[in-house]
C-alpha cells in the first residue's frame, strides 16, 4: 500500500514564528496498482503520478508521498507534521520555541539531554532553558539538570 499526506499552507501551527508551512492535514493509504511512471506505485515511490491521483480522487489538495517504513522523506508523515518542500522531508512540529534542527533534522533542546535518566519523569522546562525531572520515590522529589557538572541537583 502506497500513503499519502495532504498538505495545507498554514502560518506556523506552534505559533513560534509567522513563516508558511506546508502542514499535513491527514494520511491515506491507496493501493499499490494505481498506474504510475510507467508502472504503479508499488514500483514507483515518490512518483508525482500518484499525487495527482491523489488529487484527483479526493477533488483536490496538495498531496506528496510519505513512507510507512521510514524509506524516504526522513519519516512517516502524522497529522500537523510539516512538509520542509527544500529537503523534501517531513518533519514534526517543533515542540518549543528554543529548539532547533539538528543536522539529521531532528529537533534537539538547547541543552543536552540528561545523561542519567534512572527512575525519573524527565521534562523540558522552557521559561527557563533547562531540563527538569521528578523522581519516582514516595514522596517524589524534584531536580533540575546542571548540564554543566551532568548531574541533577535538588531543586
Amino acid at each position: 500500500m502506497a500513503h499519502f499526506a495532504e498538505l495545507k499552507s498554514e502560518v506556523d501551527p506552534t505559533g513560534f514564528t509567522s513563516d508558511t508551512h506546508q502542514v499535513v492535514q491527514r494520511v491515506v493509504v491507496v493501493g499499490n496498482d494505481i498506474a504510475a511512471g510507467g508502472g504503479t506505485l508499488g514500483d514507483n515511490d515518490m512518483h508525482v503520478d500518484g499525487e495527482t491521483w491523489c488529487s484527483n480522487f479526493f477533488k483536490g489538495g496538495s498531496w506528496k508521498q510519505t513512507s510507512y517504513n521510514h524509506n524516504f522523506r526522513k519519516q512517516y508523515a502524522g497529522k500537523g507534521y510539516i512538509f520542509d518542500a527544500a529537503k523534501d522531508k517531513f518533519l514534526s512540529a517543533q515542540p518549543f520555541a528554543s529548539w532547533s534542527l539538528d543536522g539529521n533534522d531532528d529537533w534537539e533542546a538547547p541543552v543536552t539531554y540528561p545523561t542519567d535518566t534512572t527512575d525519573k519523569r524527565i521534562n523540558w522546562d522552557e521559561p527557563n532553558l533547562r531540563w527538569t525531572a521528578t523522581d519516582l520515590s514516595d514522596p517524589p522529589n524534584n531536580f533540575n539538570w546542571d548540564a554543566s557538572a551532568l548531574a541533577w541537583v535538588s531543586a
